[in-house]
């Protein structure tokens, strides 16, 4: 981005966001005028590590491309005291980043800063991000937060596992299930390897609901009895935990290695198929560089439901209580254009929340990153709501598929808990 386009476009926002401020809650954020005549924002990630090296290259590049603004990055991993800045009078921050479920929750509660000026000023083309994500952005109709990079779910397999065992990737409900059980070894009552193991139950359940036709939600709220929905949980149930029986699937569980570790059970070939998201990529390459695994397609329930997958994003936004958002606007729109979002979604191993970037030849040292990229962009890629109530869904739903992972519910009894508490779900 050059600077003469970045001066214009100050010109053009200068207000935009202002007069969007929700009464109230303008304060005094991160930052100020400078000596040298430059307003410093704060931007405060929650990345850290390789991840927060990645980002501060971005904004040290953002920072020498004009010279208005300067952007000073704080990694700050706590989500809590990330909320508690945002509720009070006067934030520390103008920018920071979260996760797309929880723009509908902040949004409601007034302390985002809405982006629909902004992004008409700045020339954001938002019918170049994937759509699905683009879902969770907006609240009663305005535009809150906007995607990075974002994150879809496929299934993974041991080829070598497979091989053994004569079985081809499964690309049916059937034949998933038929796998699943194959791949299963069981040793005097221990199962010493699993033929499909969940790296997140929730994450597997509801993206196995979405494969089977469901929906978690609707125009009118949560729908968590939708036939779809049950139709997986009780294929999960009848084909992955009753052959096995949930105690010997908890003892596996227990004890199986630290997740995308050397020692975690798909990269050990302790499991054999795992339902899991695109950054499994670059960690394979860093920990299990010799085994031997490939993606496919969560198999359908249904032809007109191939390639069904979730997507989830990471997401950025300006709080309502900055004191600098059209300062910090600018900079997100750069964050947001292709060449620093290919650069920070290659360093994190994720898919860039951009349509025009999923088949950038940048991330073809990615063994299978296609694969999980083409299903972000499927018709059938869908995501959770992103609503008021949506964190205690969440916990509703988690509560309900550890009884079914137990054994302890059947799935219809355990959704009809959750369909018996909806009616206390927060609204703002």
């Amino acid at each position: 981005m050059q600077l003469q386009q970045h001066k214009t476009r100050r010109v053009l926002i200068a207000g935009a966001l202002t007069a969007a401020t929700v009464a109230g809650l303008a304060g005094c954020a991160g930052g100020g005028t400078g000596a040298d005549g430059k307003t410093e924002i704060t931007f405060s990630y929650l990345w850290g590590g390789a991840e927060a090296e990645a980002l501060e290259q971005i904004i040290a590049d953002f920072n020498e491309s004009q010279d208005e603004i300067v952007v000073k990055g704080v990694s700050s991993p706590d989500q809590q005291k990330q909320l508690t800045s945002m509720s009070s009078s006067s934030g520390s921050f103008d920018i920071s980043d979260n996760f797309g479920n929880n723009v509908g929750a902040w949004a409601s509660k007034g302390v985002l800063a809405p982006l629909d000026g902004a992004i008409a000023a700045e020339g954001i083309d938002v019918d170049d991000f994937i759509p699905s994500a683009m879902d969770q952005m907006s609240y009663d109709g305005t535009t809150y937060a906007l995607p990075i990079a974002i994150h879809s779910f496929q299934l993974l397999y041991n080829k070598t596992l497979l091989d053994e065992a004569g079985i081809t990737p499964p690309t049916t409900m059937d034949e998933l299930a038929a796998a699943a059980q194959k791949l299963t070894v069981v040793d005097s009552g221990k199962i010493t390897q699993l033929g499909l193991g969940s790296a997140n139950d929730s994450t597997t359940l509801t993206t196995l609901g979405f494969a089977f036709g469901g929906a978690w939600d609707g125009e009118d709220g949560p729908t968590p009895a939708d036939a779809g929905n049950l139709e997986a949980l009780d294929w999960y149930q009848e084909n992955i935990v009753e052959p096995v029986g949930a105690d010997a699937l908890s003892t596996f569980v227990s004890g199986q290695g630290e997740y995308l570790s050397a020692q975690d059970p798909f990269f050990s070939g302790k499991v054999a198929m795992i339902i899991d998201g695109e950054w499994r990529a670059a960690s394979a390459g860093k920990v299990a560089p010799e085994l031997d695994w490939g993606v496919t397609a969560i198999p359908a329930a249904s032809p007109d439901l191939e390639n069904s997958t979730q997507v989830t994003a990471s997401t950025l936004f300006i709080p309502a209580n900055s004191k600098h958002k059209d300062e910090a606007a600018e900079f997100l729109a750069y964050l947001v254009s292709e060449e620093p979002m290919e650069k920070f979604s290659l360093a994190l191993g994720n898919l860039p929340a951009r349509v025009s970037l999923t088949g950038s030849d940048a991330y073809a040292d990615l063994e299978n990153f296609g694969v999980w990229a083409e299903a972000a962009t499927s018709p059938n890629a869908q995501s959770l709501a992103s609503a008021p109530y949506s964190a205690e869904y969440a916990a509703d739903l988690k509560t309900a598929f550890d009884e079914v992972v137990r054994l302890t519910s059947t799935p219809e009894d355990a959704i009809a808990t959750v369909e018996s508490r909806m009616a206390n779900y927060s609204q703002k």
